[in-house]
């Protein structure tokens, strides 16, 4: 058993072979956290990690002659209002309009599994061997409330998933104004702050900074995960490292607004917060109701931030992923966007597929365009029904001629918005977010449905179900163009209008589990105007996510290096576009192009027919590169960053096989350099005792995994001067001897 509860001390231990985490219920009833970190032997008591002593102006809440305060101690779910001026977890609003709450320790059980967190995505576990899982009760007699504070361990992940349930069986109607999802606390601040942030086009750029004491945090109040801020952090050791030193990881598997929050005391004392986001959040309680938190999934690495993000990608890829496409690599694909935006017919169509099936390409994917009176962005969206104009045997008979080439066929959604000019909005102009009285704000020209309304997401579910079942469709890419404004529901009450939110989100989730469980076949690929909504959440529902709008070569560089800090490679919708680039109008050499996109799912968003034969020939080559190699790319090896982006002019990364008998590794440089230094590219990851043949820059010579690792491979300046110079780049194989 991995969770031990020492009745005489009232502590529990969670602990598997990495690592440790330790509470008590202290004398006032309330949870105490001890310790979090790398494994440590158990023992009968670890009360002596409790620290408590009177301090001016600190209130006690125990009777004298005690001591304990709230504000000095590292609680386990804290409230405010009894002591502790820090933030709190939660806060519920009573009848009477008092915030104050007392939840004690009332009961616990520990099971074997991983029960669901329906209605919400979750992690999960195959069998119940696989984790064991924590349940503490905490009640408050006053109010007749309880609150489930629930963990699990992984027996083989340093990983610890935390949510809370909100159970309300007293009399009255409970506000919840702030429920988040887990806190924990650290004793000391000696450590700096990693998260992604950016935005439209420059999704997850790696930012770190020293924690100082105040409140440091992210958050998304725009009804999505977010480009601006990802619902992720992490604290690490100043000393730490991509392959050394102590990092914890905080990643919360929800895709609506959020907030990640550390704080720090004039102790030094740091708190980590994760959750809904509050200022976008209130939730009507009633009696015998209950409210779920989604899950955040707490990683620890005594191995820098790589084997952190080893464990978000192996856990995510095999725990949170579902279905077939879980253990399948990805299809190589040709996304006609960036070919045609909405200027195609089914004859313009088929010469771009025909093309594609001559380049060894699997998938074609129809973009936006296909449905309604879409020729443009203003019009159309939310009539589900094929545009006859366009495509004369409509989806039914394009797919099948597809098919009939040899190739699988895709197709483009946006379900959850609408434009004024539709059918489905002069029906249902009702069915929108919108308040009453005030301007109804727009982007790209559309409005949102009201997904927190059960009859709007059965219309769609009917309507994009009709579609689906009379078409030969094997992918469906799920696009969402706009954040939310004016949020606010016809048909909810008053006191309701706080939890539209997250209503919304779980109506998105209930879509989903219907098309995934009526189509389990269908690869979904979730999208908001690229990466602003990739997050765990839509990895449970689709297991892959388009990275960015941003297609072009070196920016991708970014993103991608940011974006696997959590998501593994196989989650990162990644194509090779048109240069010009349509983003930057940047022109890149078609293999670094290439190059870039291998380390994803991997496609093409051109039309292959106005390439010349020698770039069609290269096209042909990295395809058959990508067959080759994807799956030890995307299922069984494991990512290392070597060089960052955000700290010079070279990116460099690679993918080794978890036996070490293979691997690949990329170099990309920036602009060309006059007269350069030397550069060493040090590889890891490998079997230091193994002798390997290496292929690259049209060289191949034989190395030992020590050398490769220590002494490195020699960039060759040249080779890249050769092959385009600024923005040129280099592959490199690597397989045992």
């Amino acid at each position: 058993m991995s969770i031990i509860f020492h009745e005489q001390a009232k502590e529990f231990h969670l602990f598997n072979d990495k690592i440790s985490y330790v509470m008590e219920v202290m004398a006032n009833g309330q949870m105490e956290q001890l310790y979090y970190g790398k494994r440590i032997h158990d023992r009968e008591s670890f009360h002596y990690l409790h620290e408590e002593m009177p301090r001016a102006l600190m209130a006690i809440n125990v009777p004298e002659p005690g001591v304990l305060s709230m504000q000095y101690t590292k609680q386990e779910y804290p409230a405010y209002g009894t002591g502790d001026f820090r933030s709190p977890a939660f806060s519920i609003i009573q009848e009477n309009g008092s915030r104050i709450c007392n939840f004690v320790y009332d009961s616990h059980r520990i099971l074997q599994g991983k029960p669901a967190l329906t209605p919400l995505p979750a992690t999960y576990v195959e069998a119940e061997s696989e984790a064991w899982t924590l349940e503490i009760t905490m009640k408050d007699a006053l109010i007749g409330a309880e609150l489930v504070l629930s963990y699990t361990i992984y027996e083989t992940f340093p990983v610890i998933t935390r949510n809370v349930r909100f159970v309300n069986q007293g009399e009255q109607e409970l506000i919840l104004d702030r429920a988040l999802s887990m806190s924990v606390e650290f004793s000391d601040m000696n450590y700096e702050m990693v998260h992604l942030s950016g935005a439209w086009a420059r999704e997850r750029y790696v930012k770190n900074r020293k924690l100082e004491m105040g409140i440091q945090a992210i958050q998304s109040t725009c009804g999505s995960s977010s480009s601006e801020q990802n619902p992720f952090l992490a604290l690490k050791r100043p000393d730490a490292t991509e392959q050394m030193g102590e990092v914890y990881g905080f990643s919360l598997v929800y895709s609506s607004s959020f907030l990640a929050q550390v704080e720090v005391n004039t102790h030094d004392m740091t708190r980590v917060m994760m959750g809904i986001c509050p200022e976008t959040f209130s939730w009507n309680l009633k009696p015998e109701e209950s409210f779920q938190t989604p899950e955040v999934v707490m990683v620890y690495s005594d191995q820098g931030l790589n084997a952190m993000s080893q464990t978000y990608h192996r856990l995510y890829r095999t725990r949170l992923m579902r279905g077939i496409w879980k253990e399948e690599a990805r299809p190589i694909l040709l996304n006609n966007w960036e070919a045609t935006y909405f200027d195609f017919n089914e004859e313009k169509i088929l010469n771009i597929a025909e093309k594609a099936k001559e380049a060894g390409i699997e998938l074609f994917v129809l973009d936006d365009g296909w449905f309604g009176a879409r020729n443009d962005d203003l019009r159309g969206l939310g009539d589900w029904f094929v545009n006859t104009d366009k495509l004369k045997d409509g989806i039914t008979g394009l797919s099948r001629k597809v098919e009939a080439l040899g190739m699988k066929f895709g197709l483009w959604v946006e379900l959850e918005m609408v434009n004024k000019d539709s059918d489905l909005y002069r029906a249902h102009p009702d069915w929108i977010l919108s308040t009453p009285g005030r301007f109804e704000s727009h982007g790209r020209h559309q409005f949102v449905l009201d997904f927190s309304r059960k009859e709007v997401v059965d219309y769609i579910h009917e309507m994009i179900g009709k579609v689906i079942r009379e078409a030969s469709i094997s992918y469906i890419k799920w696009d969402m163009n706009r954040y939310m404004t004016e949020v606010y529901s016809a048909t909810a009450d008053a006191k309701d209008q706080g939890g539209v939110m997250h209503r919304y989100i779980c109506g998105v989730y209930d879509l989903y589990t219907r098309l995934t469980e009526e189509f389990p076949e269908i690869l979904f690929e979730s999208c908001a105007s690229g990466g602003a909504r990739f997050d765990p959440a839509m990895l449970y529902f689709a297991p892959q996510t388009w990275t960015s709008d941003d297609t072009d070569a070196s920016e991708r560089q970014k993103i991608q290096y940011g974006t696997s800090f959590v998501y593994p490679l196989v989650s990162m919708g990644s194509h090779v576009s048109a240069v010009p680039n349509h983003q930057l109008y940047r022109k890149t050499p078609i293999q670094t192009r290439a190059n870039v996109a291998y380390f994803g799912t991997f496609g093409y968003e051109l039309d292959l027919n106005k390439l010349d034969q020698e770039e069609f020939q290269q096209v042909k080559s990295q395809v058959a590169f990508m067959k080759k190699n994807r799956k030890l790319i995307q299922q069984d090896g494991d990512f290392y960053r070597l060089l960052s982006p955000f700290e010079g002019e070279d990116t460099a990364w690679m993918v080794v096989a978890q036996d070490k008998k293979q691997a690949i590794a990329a170099y990309y440089q920036k602009l060309n350099k006059v007269n350069a230094s030397w550069l060493r590219l040090r590889l890891v990851g490998l079997d230091e005792n193994q002798l390997y043949e290496v292929k690259g820059a049209q060289h191949t010579w034989q190395v030992y995994g020590d050398e490769l690792m220590h002494a490195g491979i020699v960039i060759d300046r040249e080779y890249l001067n050769r092959e385009g110079g600024d923005f040129a780049s280099v592959i490199y194989e690597i397989q045992a001897v």
